[in-house]
C-alpha cells in the first residue's frame, strides 16, 4: 500500500474524439435514412452515430426548429376576426342599413325603418302605432 504522495499510480486516459461532418455528408445520411422502410436507428449504428443526432439532422435540414436552433424563417399572417353575437344563434356582424326613412304618425310617434322594408310589414306597424 502506497503512501500519500506516492505517484506511482497508473491512469489510462481514454478520449474519443468528436468527427466533424460537412453539411453534405450529414445530408447523405439523412437522405440514406429517409430511403424507403429504412430503420433510422440501424443507419445511425452504421455511421457510428447515435439516433438522436440523426433525428436533430432530419429536423435541421428539412427547416423546422431544433431544440436550442432557430426557425428558418418567421412570418407574420393578418387575421381578423368578428366580435361575438350577443343573441345566440344570430349572426356576429349584421349589416347596418344603408339609408333610414323615417316616418311621423298621428300622436307625434316617429319611426325610423330601413328603406327596404317590406310594405306589409310597414303597413302593419303603422296600423299599430295608429290604434288608441
Amino acid at each position: 500500500m502506497g503512501m500519500s504522495g506516492d505517484s506511482s499510480k497508473q491512469f489510462d486516459i481514454v478520449a474519443e474524439t468528436r468527427r466533424v461532418r460537412s453539411d453534405d455528408e450529414k445530408r447523405a445520411i439523412v437522405a440514406e435514412a429517409s430511403q424507403g422502410f429504412r430503420n433510422a436507428s440501424a443507419v445511425a449504428r452504421r455511421h457510428g452515430i447515435k439516433p438522436s443526432l440523426l433525428f436533430r439532422w432530419k429536423k435541421q435540414f428539412s427547416g423546422k426548429p431544433v431544440l436550442g436552433g432557430t426557425r428558418a424563417s418567421t412570418s407574420f399572417v393578418p387575421v381578423t376576426l368578428a366580435l361575438p353575437s350577443l343573441v345566440p344563434g344570430m349572426a356576429a356582424s349584421q349589416p347596418k342599413p344603408q339609408s333610414l326613412i323615417e316616418i311621423e304618425v298621428a300622436g307625434g310617434r316617429k319611426l325610423r325603418v330601413a328603406a327596404d322594408v317590406e310594405t306589409g310589414v310597414l303597413k302593419r306597424i303603422i296600423a299599430a302605432l295608429e290604434t288608441p
